[in-house]
């Protein structure tokens, strides 16, 4: 057996920071690809967050004094302190709101997306986009999944504004605030 040294990212694992977004949570798991399933509670952006380490693709958190791991199932372009860094931000996002349009606060804490969002007040409603379908951030859409069958893609216009969220029906109701 080959000991290595340790990663030098990994070298200071613990921080404390807040929630970028909103995530769904079982209790123990939350998953980048944030699909809403049965048995899963929204944590909102800006709960108070501690990483503690990583593990094999997860990031181990303590929230409201529980355990849990942020598992990085399909972000795996970023390593784990990047996408710990991602995820778990310094500064209490509930700040960005204040001044924002009623409308845009209203689909932030209702976990929607509507016209007019900035690709930031997308990430912090409906979680970012995983890297495995979104590798360029500034992309002129984005992909996401409200379920594994459920995909909706937020078009985004040369302004780096919201323009439409194309998807099905029944999704749409879930995801987008009109």
């Amino acid at each position: 057996m080959t000991l290595r040294p340790p990663s030098p990212a990994l070298a200071q694992p613990t921080f404390e920071g807040y929630l970028c977004c909103n995530l769904r949570t079982d209790g123990r798991w939350i998953s980048d690809i944030n699909y809403e399933e049965s048995g899963k509670t929204m944590l909102p952006l800006g709960t108070p967050v501690k990483v503690l380490g990583y593990g094999r693709q997860r990031v181990h958190l303590e929230i409201a004094g529980q355990r849990q791991d942020l598992g990085n199932d399909y972000s795996r372009t970023l390593n784990l302190e990047q996408f710990a860094r991602r995820y778990v931000v310094p500064e209490d996002p509930r700040a960005k709101l204040e001044g924002l349009p009623p409308r845009i606060r209203d689909a932030i804490a209702s976990a929607r997306v509507t016209r007019g969002m900035t690709r930031e007040q997308v990430a912090m409603a409906v979680g970012w986009p995983v890297t495995s379908e979104n590798p360029h951030l500034d992309a002129r859409e984005w992909h996401h999944w409200l379920w594994s069958f459920s995909e909706f893609v937020v078009h985004f216009g040369p302004d780096g504004l919201v323009t439409d969220v194309q998807t099905d029906p029944d999704t749409r109701r879930r995801v987008v605030l009109d």
